[in-house]
């Protein structure tokens, strides 16, 4: 069953008055890598979401967030009012001494001053990060049946061509037996034009033609290429990561090819050739994005 790397979950929830938004967003990557954003109150934790990421989607570029929203009247900005009190009493008599007038901007203006304003650090409380877990491997989960539904259109695409690539290697053989005689009327008439004809051996003439059919020969290639769109289409069904292994069936199914290709010397196996090379670049195109 093939997957795609591509995904989406979400998970939205009320905690300890917070309204808490996790986001997952999942690309195409050769490897697992994690971006995470987090409030410094769930940072000690990171390690442990990493490592839920990593079991659950195994491969891809992956953003993490997590939005807090504060639903109740406290906060953790607090306002010290000694050092406030200190502050304004101070600008009030120098504010009298020049002849200013001391009013609300005299406040403004200490509420600026270093340490007015401290924050208190909240501790991170257990109940609060279970409830908060629970959630973030629910959005793993949303994003992974993302990631199913998107590669059945993959898996589609993907078989589809491999098949076509299978149809197309059967065309090949009709034209073999014509390949062959085209051949050997070709040795025949440059050998005529050479006016040597009379005094060439036939059996040496016979060695050399299955010489060149030998070193033309693409039997070997067409089984091998035939067992590798076979093996591709069984490793696809499989379940689990199959995206990489995949991409090295797609390269061995390129080199057979490649060589039937090489030693076609002929213009309908060689058009056949390049349709089968159009089909194999959309199946690396798309596994790209396999999982």
């Amino acid at each position: 069953m093939i997957k795609s790397m591509t995904g989406f979950g979400k998970a939205e929830f009320e905690v300890s008055n917070k309204k808490i938004t996790i986001e997952i967003k999942s690309l195409n990557s050769k490897q697992l890598d994690i971006n995470t954003r987090t409030p410094a109150l769930y940072r000690e934790k990171d390690i442990i979401i990493r490592k839920a990421i990593a079991e659950k989607l195994v491969r891809g570029k992956v953003d993490f967030n997590i939005y807090v929203e504060n639903l109740g009247d406290e906060t953790n900005s607090k306002i010290n009012e000694p050092i406030l009190k200190g502050y304004y009493n101070h600008l009030s008599e120098i504010s009298k001494d020049l002849g200013l007038v001391v009013d609300h901007s005299t406040l403004q203006s200490a509420m600026r001053l270093p340490d007015v304003v401290k924050t208190e650090y909240e501790t991170l409380d257990e109940t609060e990060w279970e409830n908060i877990y629970s959630n973030i491997l629910s959005a793993l989960d949303e994003i992974n049946d993302f990631r199913a539904k998107e590669g059945e259109a993959l898996e589609t695409d993907i078989l589809g061509n491999v098949e076509s690539i299978s149809r197309l290697l059967k065309e090949v053989e009709p034209f073999e037996k014509q390949r062959i005689e085209a051949l050997k009327v070709r040795l025949t008439d440059n050998l005529e034009a050479l006016k040597m004809n009379g005094n060439v051996d036939e059996n040496r003439f016979e060695q050399e033609l299955i010489f060149y059919l030998e070193k033309l020969d693409i039997n070997e290639e067409k089984v091998r290429l035939a067992n590798h769109c076979e093996y591709f289409l069984e490793t696809a069904k499989q379940n689990g990561s199959s995206g990489k292994k995949l991409g090295f069936i797609s390269q061995e199914l390129g080199r057979e090819i490649n060589t039937i290709g090489s030693k076609a010397n002929e213009t309908n196996i060689q058009r056949i050739v390049v349709q089968m090379k159009d089909h194999l670049e959309r199946v690396k195109e798309q596994l790209l994005n396999v999982l």
